[in-house]
């Protein structure tokens, strides 16, 4: 997503021709988007985890990157880890608190492209009703039209936050020294959207 954002100049030297040719409106496609994130585990491991229901939107300007925007919704309830218990004590009052915040949003705020197929997003993303700005480092997969005439584009994205900065603050101390979850958390995105006619 690193192509949506807020309306600046165009910089004639970073527009991509193949993505030019894909301008319009797409909706992300749940059933093949992964949006997925990694934390470390007792200092020693990396556990990694999904969310399973999402929705979001693009509007791509490929001849005016900065011109683009990115909106996504996640259901925090969705949350997959491949533990039904370490899932329920994610959504609990320690971490996500899930009945009172049942959703985490990103908006697209400004954008860049970088060169080739690398772009930049920024945005606002509020997890437990707060706010803070979240880039995205992004690169463009490509375009195609599948067996049943949808044309898709796809990206694929990272990104790394401090879960504090949002209020995640829990954890427990190991004897032998550290903490049994990172602070810092890595964000992967695999996207695929549908244009829309």
């Amino acid at each position: 997503m690193g192509i949506f954002g807020k309306k600046s100049a165009a910089t004639p030297a970073a527009v991509n021709p193949a993505l030019a040719a894909v301008t319009g409106d797409y909706t992300i496609d749940p059933s093949h988007t992964t949006i997925g994130f990694v934390a470390r585990h007792a200092m020693v491991t990396n556990v990694k985890g999904k969310f399973l229901d999402f929705s979001g939107t693009l509007h791509l300007d490929g001849t005016d990157p900065s011109a683009s925007t990115a909106a996504l919704d996640i259901t925090m309830d969705s949350i997959d880890t491949g533990s039904a218990d370490r899932d329920g004590h994610l959504k609990s009052a320690d971490f996500f608190k899930t009945e009172e915040f049942p959703t985490m949003t990103f908006r697209s705020t400004e954008a860049e492209a970088l060169g080739g197929d690398d772009y930049r997003i920024t945005g606002d993303l509020t997890i437990l009703g707060t706010t803070k700005s979240l880039t995205i480092d992004l690169e463009f997969n490509g375009a195609a039209t599948d067996p049943f005439g949808n044309e898709r584009v796809g990206f694929e994205g990272k990104a790394e936050i401090l879960r504090s900065e949002w209020g995640l603050t829990w954890n427990a101390a190991l004897e032998t020294g550290g903490v049994l979850v990172s602070d810092k958390i890595k964000l992967n995105f695999d996207i695929s959207a549908i244009k829309q006619a």
